[in-house]
Parts: C-alpha cells; structure tokens; sequence
C-alpha cells in the first residue's frame, strides 16, 4: 500500500500529494482533506474509498475545475463514482472523474438555468449498454435525490456512455463515434430495405447488438471464421442483403479506419435477411 505525504489542501475531498517516488498525484475522497495539514502523512488503505488521480493532464484539468463546483456537488459525485465502482466490481479509469465531473456540472449548470439538451442516442444507448445503463440509471436518482434536482432521463444516456468508458477504457469521444454509426448504419439499412424498424422491438436490439459486437470485433482485430459456401449462396439467394451488408461494412472501414474482415458481411447478411423476413 502506498503512503502519501500532503503538499497542499484543496478542499475537504481533494489534495495535491506525493505518492513513495516523489510523484505528485491528486488524492479524492470523502473528507480526506478536512484538519490536515502540510507534510502528513496518509496511507493509501487508511481512507476508505480512495480514488488517486497520476495523469497529469487529468490532475490539471480536475484542479481547473474545482473552483467551479460547489462542495456539495462534488460530494454527490464523488458518491456517484462510488457508486459506479462498486457496481461495476471493476477498477475505473482515473479519467471517469475529470470526465463525468466536467459533464455534470455542465448538465447542472444547464438544469438552473433552465436549458435541457436532447439526448438523441437514448434508445441506442439503451440498447447497446444495458448494464451500465442501468447503473447511470440509479446514479441519476442518487444526484436528484441529494442535490434536490431533477435531471431528465437523457442525462441517464450520457452517464451510461461515461460508465462505460471507465468500465472499458475507452475515451467517451470514441463511444460516442460509435453510437452514432450504429444510428447511421440503422438508418441506411431502413432506407435501402425500404422498413421502418420499431425501436422497441427485439428485432432493434438485436440488430444494433450484432452492429456493436462487429464493431467491437473490427477494433479488436478479431477475426471470425468464413463458412465459404455460405457466402456464394448467399450472394446468389440475397443479392439486396448481401450488397447492403458489403456497403456497411465499406462505412465501418471508413469511419474506424480498419480492416473488416469478409466472414463479417455473411453474418451481416443472415441478419438483415432474418430481418427482411419480419417486415414483409
């Protein structure tokens, strides 16, 4: 465990220390801060919940948002990301707390002065990250409950999407990315198919699932198998399933500026010819 020596005071939750190789690290914590003073000393296991920020980046970024926030506010969130650790059982990325510290003062700032923003990947979202969907759920009525606010639902989206990247360590940018070419690629499928798909229908969260776990695939380098003889019997049987999926898989490239492999665009095809059968 390390040991941490005090340099300076932020407030009652944050301070700037030196962690056992003379590194400078910020320390954020419930009530970590409060009667302590210069050079004291603190074992890492003697803070309960303890959250130890080293990028640097992060820790300038974190500090230039301090003078912002009410400390109120930052109590509630830093119970959130609590909330999130134990929930998720994993080890977050330090950056969820410069992250989703930066979005909710944002969104509370926004909430008093009486401007909401739509969250138009909500359904995605909803779809594609149930489990941290529903944790960003119960994260949403811990702040409204403490903070006596009421964020709307779509802010449950974006926190979902900040869950996720701590559980991953994925930047939320590149998540972003992602979802929205999940909605492109959904929304090319309805217009070359020529259906509308009910978003709340099995047969959405089955299609933008299989889209997610392609892309997921494709970033990782993950190669499936190629049933060959399913692929020239397809093409002849589905040539309008078979073409789409070739175009989408033409978009992924694209846009994650990778190779997709061909065994992908014969699942896609089975899925978008699965998916044809249900509208007619």
């Amino acid at each position: 465990m390390d040991t941490f020596i005090v340099k300076k005071v932020l407030n009652n939750n944050v301070l700037i220390a030196r962690d056992h190789a003379e590194d400078e690290v910020v320390l954020i914590g419930k009530g970590i801060g409060f009667n302590k003073k210069k050079d004291a000393s603190i074992r890492e296991d003697s803070v309960e919940k303890l959250f130890v920020l080293r990028n640097e980046k992060e820790q300038e970024y974190y500090k230039n948002l301090l003078p912002h926030i009410d400390e109120k506010v930052l109590s509630t969130l830093i119970d959130s990301i609590e909330m999130i650790r134990s929930k998720s059982n994993v080890k977050l990325n330090e950056r969820v707390h410069v992250a989703l510290t930066d979005h909710m003062v944002f969104a509370i700032n926004r909430l008093f002065k009486g401007m909401t923003i739509r969250n138009p990947f909500l359904t995605e979202t909803k779809a594609l990250y149930p489990f941290e969907y529903d944790i960003a759920a119960e994260v949403v009525d811990f702040i409204n409950q403490s903070l006596d606010i009421h964020l709307p639902e779509g802010e449950v989206g974006f926190i979902a999407l900040h869950v996720h990247s701590a559980v991953t360590n994925v930047d939320v940018t590149d998540i972003n990315k992602y979802s929205q070419l999940v909605t492109q690629l959904v929304q090319m499928i309805e217009t070359e198919l020529d259906i509308n798909i009910d978003r709340d229908s099995i047969h959405y969260i089955r299609l933008i699932r299989h889209i997610r776990y392609t892309i997921e695939r494709v970033l990782r380098d993950e190669k499936v198998d190629e049933p060959a003889k399913i692929a020239s019997l397809l093409k002849s049987e589905y040539p309008v399933c078979y073409n789409l999926s070739w175009k989408i898989i033409k978009i992924m490239q694209q846009t994650l500026k990778k190779p997709v492999y061909d065994a992908e665009a014969v699942y896609l095809t089975m899925h978008l010819q699965r998916l044809t059968n249900k509208y007619e």
